[in-house]
């Protein structure tokens, strides 16, 4: 009898990405379906143990376009869409997926975010006037001056209190007795 290995999947309107995790896998085979039918088999770890997968995806795919790539800790596959449209669902049938398959969240897009990935694709703002948001900023704001500390009083209030507890830590050296030639030589 053969193991699940654990199955990653997400999806595009064009196309799925499936990874299977195995590491050090051997013997991989695949077999790919026009009408949908997924299968994957191969041996791994010193007892060769077998595994596979096998499922029927929610519709068609182009088996002539899809691509494999087997890695030393997994074998990832690039499947195309018969129709580009996005799928409710990986497999045909309803329900509850098997426990061995699960969301690739690295890889997923979701369907109303897909445009905005696409290289090219530019943010519609209409008619929005940005200088009546109230914001901030914009209006005399003079960025050679912008990168200036000098004048951020915070930062001489803490250079202030450094400054006082330099002092009293002096301060208190002082009324113990401490004096430099006191000190023990840091020569060793």
């Amino acid at each position: 009898m053969s193991r699940h290995p654990p199955v990653k999947w997400a999806q595009r309107s064009d196309v799925l990405y499936i990874t299977v995790e195995l590491p050090d896998a051997q013997d991989v085979k695949l077999k790919l379906d026009p009408e949908g039918k997924f299968y994957f088999s191969a041996t791994a770890g010193a007892e060769k143990i077998a595994y596979e997968v096998d499922i029927d995806l929610f519709d068609k795919i182009d088996v002539n376009n899809s691509k494999a790539s087997v890695g030393s800790r997994n074998i990832c596959y690039l499947v195309k869409k018969a129709e580009n449209k996005w799928w409710d669902r990986l497999l045909k049938q309803g329900g509850k997926p098997p426990v061995f398959l699960k969301v690739d969240w690295d890889k997923w897009v979701d369907e109303d975010e897909e445009q905005d990935n696409k290289p090219g694709s530019e943010m519609d703002f209409g008619d929005i006037d940005f200088s009546k948001l109230n914001m901030g900023g914009g209006e005399g704001l003079d960025f050679d001056a912008a990168g200036n500390d000098d004048d951020d009083e915070s930062d001489t209030e803490d250079v202030d209190t450094a400054q006082a507890s330099t002092s009293n830590e002096l301060d208190t050296k002082d009324t113990v007795g401490c004096n430099a030639s006191d000190a023990p030589d840091s020569k060793a």
